[in-house]
């Protein structure tokens, strides 16, 4: 158990040495330890943070209006980098290569705007199960092992490094963040892409998008899962109203975890998968069925890229 208001004194400190007294941009994606990192840099530097959520095209639903409401205090710039990702994702099917490319993306985004702004430096929210997942060759983090080369900036500072996911939470509360930021699922960096499986295209992303919105719709609030979601993982054929249809195959998840590094199926009632089923084929034109993923971690990863 960390003792969060050492870490969060010690974490203010590493930021204000290691910036050395320059201007940072950092990586905010909403999430909690994107959060956690925005809330400790903004007391430990002020107004020499530039917090920076880039839209990638490929975040949940209502993601982009949810963040800059939630974040609108803070003088947050917001990126509409969708093409952008969508043209570098092109004829990518890899798993690794996907995340490498989005982690590039990613870099070459926060360069640009940190040359613009005059920052030399990169905040990131990375914690300890990233390095873990990434060195032991279990999928590259697009923020670890997806992350390329050569880097334009002088250093890049990770607060989060030692911490595992139910620590930064209980950090979250000691700063005092909003229950719905402390609480927050996981959700990918590379977003909606892992959740496709294949070539990413915009069809695949959409099915995602609105499946995922209907998995949490129906699971989060009475569940309480650590973090449930839907993937696009291929084409089945199906029937709708009389005709014959090859459309998308949504494949179903919820888990219950403590820190990512295993997870254990939520048992659903038979009631509630069959209503996440039915709406699933019934409000997206392109799914024709749904299946429920029950393998717990591991041996299976909880995304599925």
């Amino acid at each position: 158990m960390v003792n969060t208001e050492k870490f969060i004194a010690n974490a203010i400190e590493e930021i204000k040495e290691k910036s050395c007294g320059k201007k940072v941009v950092m990586a905010l994606s909403g999430g909690v330890d994107s959060s956690v990192c925005a809330e400790i840099a903004r007391r430990a530097i002020g107004d020499r943070l530039v917090p920076i959520y880039v839209d990638t095209g490929l975040m949940r639903k209502g993601e982009t209006e949810r963040i800059n409401m939630v974040f609108s205090g803070m003088n947050l710039l917001t990126i509409d980098a969708g093409k952008e990702f969508m043209d570098a994702l092109k004829g990518v099917i890899d798993p690794e290569k996907k995340r490498k490319v989005i982690g590039e993306k990613f870099i070459r985004i926060f360069e640009r705007e940190a040359r613009k702004t005059g920052a030399s430096y990169l905040l990131q929210g990375t914690i300890y199960p990233d390095i873990i997942e990434s060195e032991g060759g279990i999928k590259s983090h697009h923020n670890v092992g997806g992350l390329p080369y050569d880097i334009d900036f002088e250093g890049i500072i990770e607060p989060l490094i030692d911490l595992y996911k139910d620590e930064v939470r209980d950090v979250a509360k000691a700063l005092g963040l909003p229950e719905e930021i402390q609480r927050r699922m996981p959700f990918p960096g590379p977003g909606l892409a892992v959740r496709c499986i294949g070539e990413v295209t915009e069809e695949k992303v959409e099915v995602a998008r609105e499946a995922n919105f209907i998995v949490e719709d129906e699971i989060v609030e009475k569940y309480k899962p650590w973090q449930c979601f839907a993937a696009v993982i291929g084409l089945g054929t199906g029937v709708k109203g009389d005709v014959r249809l090859l459309g998308w195959i949504v494949a179903v998840r919820a888990v219950y975890s403590r820190d990512a590094m295993t997870a254990d199926p939520v048992e659903l009632p038979w009631d509630v998968l069959n209503r996440i089923a039915s709406r699933i084929t019934a409000e997206i034109p392109g799914a024709s069925r749904v299946v429920y993923d029950i393998t717990p971690k591991p041996p299976a990863t909880i995304e599925y890229e």
